[in-house]
């Protein structure tokens, strides 16, 4: 049962980038929102979720272009199953907004910055920047870090391996060097598509649990 808002303190707000650049085909976005959806309704998730008192508050944005962001489900917090149980409903039931531009993620994480500039007060911030391709539009990951408040916003990474010339050009390298960023930062790898609610569930269940992931001792560069 929820504490009442005079006593419940908003533990951690976690916000998930999906990436909807032109290296996403149809098919393969769809892996993704499903993957989404059935990594928030997982058991091992719920009860990560619910392993304190202490609410959540959990936003959805998809990325590809400079200019193209667009929030998928706004910040909800999440106090009990019925909220949880509407944050997946929001994201299945979401459609693509764009599928022709490049990977803009100095973009995308700038845009993220703002979202949480109006997101609820919780002892911790987290982004997750999912993708399967490195930045190749304007500025990347650290300049945006410069440039927008990031000091109190820890970002992980969930890399979709989905492509042998993706592998070649170090994908997962990029990651670790130019996106994680934050103390505790670290990333996930979906191998392919198929993979990403595995990678997701594992992600969400390590961030969720107790304690709170900027608080662990982690050297940034574990993967699964």
């Amino acid at each position: 049962m929820a504490l009442p808002a005079s006593a419940e303190q908003c533990r951690l707000a976690l916000l998930l980038a999906l990436d909807v650049s032109s290296s996403v085909d149809a098919a393969e976005d769809t892996l993704q929102r499903q993957g989404l959806v059935a990594a928030l309704t997982a058991p091992e998730v719920r009860a990560a979720f619910f392993a304190t008192d202490d609410p959540v508050a959990l936003a959805v944005y998809e990325w590809s272009g400079r200019y193209n962001q667009e929030i998928v489900l706004d910040w909800l917090v999440v106090r009990g199953p019925a909220e949880l149980l509407t944050a997946a409903e929001i994201v299945a039931a979401s459609r693509r907004s764009h599928n022709d531009f490049p990977t803009a993620m100095g973009y995308a994480l700038g845009f993220g910055a703002g979202l949480f500039d109006r997101a609820p007060s919780c002892l911790h911030q987290t982004l997750d920047m999912a993708g399967d391709g490195q930045n190749n539009e304007g500025f990347g990951p650290q300049a945006a870090y410069r440039e927008f408040g990031f000091d109190t916003i820890t970002v992980n990474g969930l890399v979709v391996n989905a492509a042998d010339f993706e592998a070649e050009v170090g994908l997962i390298a990029f990651y670790q060097r130019q996106v994680l960023h934050g103390p505790g930062a670290f990333l996930e790898v979906a191998q392919g598509f198929e993979d990403y609610e595995r990678a997701m569930r594992r992600k969400l269940e390590r961030e969720l649990a107790p304690p709170v992931l900027g608080a662990l001792p982690v050297d940034g560069r574990e993967r699964g």
